[in-house]
């Protein structure tokens, strides 16, 4: 892959600081920016900890999510030394587990760089992609996540996309995702907050909003409302995991992408929506996930971002 360099990063990210500079001045709009830095593995760069130190000498917040395995005491200290925010692991849930689904030996490698994290100071969230293959496995997560003291416990859901779609099968019914988010909610383990990014699970105990009709998205799924993606070669996707490109910041300004995309306005648009998500009096809240939307229409022949979310529940 051609990955944008370190100068074609830099002016992504001035464009973007310049972008949100300009909203904020002209709409009055107070910003939280931040960038998520993921991969594949973040930690197969060598220019990583210039990249964190551009974006974040910037004024904005970074997060970096990581399989853990590269992470030794002293790359632990220089993320903190940039003030990284948050280090995001993935752990699919105890070691056989885990090592089934990500190789013989990753557990016990990811599981020494959530140490060397923790010792420099970071917080640390384990998240986990649930499926068929580790739901009953979760009160274990949550005991591992206490036993190793980190801040957080985040879960989302399998989407079956690229190599995944040979584990269809392995995707948890509505039911059976409803039954687990309702134990994760009866949870209390003091020290440890459990999270999730699912919009079906925030929708689980609020009440959907006095103006039902409303079509103005404010929350819910990020995609096309509060977020985009930049892919190592700078192509843009609307979610890291909604894999729709948009155009490439090579050749793309990003402030254009954002306001003329018809992808994006598609997914601002409730009518546009199809199945339950289209009808939801809770949408402009959640939206379901599109991402799982989209992979789950396409394994069944179609290819519709805009489909109703498979696994919702509510």
């Amino acid at each position: 892959m051609d990955e944008l360099s370190l100068t074609e990063i830099v002016d992504v990210v001035d464009e973007v600081a310049a972008m949100l500079q300009d909203w904020e001045n002209r709409y009055g709009i107070a910003f939280s920016p931040s960038f998520n830095i993921t991969g594949g593995e973040p930690f197969l760069r060598d220019d990583l900890f210039e990249i964190l130190a551009e974006i974040g000498g910037r004024g904005f917040a970074v997060f970096l999510l990581s399989n853990g395995a590269l992470i030794d005491g002293k790359r632990a200290g220089k993320l903190a030394e940039l003030r990284v925010k948050g280090v995001q692991i993935s752990i699919e849930g105890p070691e056989h587990i885990h090592d089934e689904i990500r190789g013989k030996g990753s557990f016990t490698a990811s599981r020494a760089g959530v140490g060397n994290l923790l010792e420099a100071g970071l917080p640390v969230t384990l998240n986990v992609t649930i499926s068929r293959l580790n739901a009953m496995h979760m009160p274990e997560m949550v005991t591992l996540a206490a036993e190793l003291g980190v801040q957080r416990l985040g879960f989302s859901r399998f989407v079956p996309t690229g190599r995944g779609i040979r584990m269809l099968d392995e995707m948890l019914t509505p039911h059976e995702v409803k039954e687990l988010y309702k134990g994760f909610a009866g949870l209390s383990v003091p020290g440890l907050d459990i999270v999730t990014g699912d919009p079906v699970a925030a929708q689980m105990h609020i009440e959907p909003p006095h103006d039902a009709g409303c079509a103005t998205p404010f929350g819910g799924c990020a995609a096309g409302v509060s977020g985009l993606t930049l892919l190592a070669d700078g192509t843009i996707t609307p979610c890291r995991r909604l894999e729709i490109p948009l155009g490439n910041v090579r050749n793309d300004s990003l402030r254009e992408v954002w306001a003329t995309s018809e992808v994006l306005a598609l997914l601002r648009d409730k009518s546009k929506y199809r199945g339950k998500c289209g009808a939801c009096a809770r949408w402009t809240g959640c939206r379901g996930c599109r991402a799982i939307a989209y992979a789950f229409s396409q394994a069944e022949g179609g290819g519709d971002f805009l489909a109703e979310d498979p696994q919702c529940f509510i």
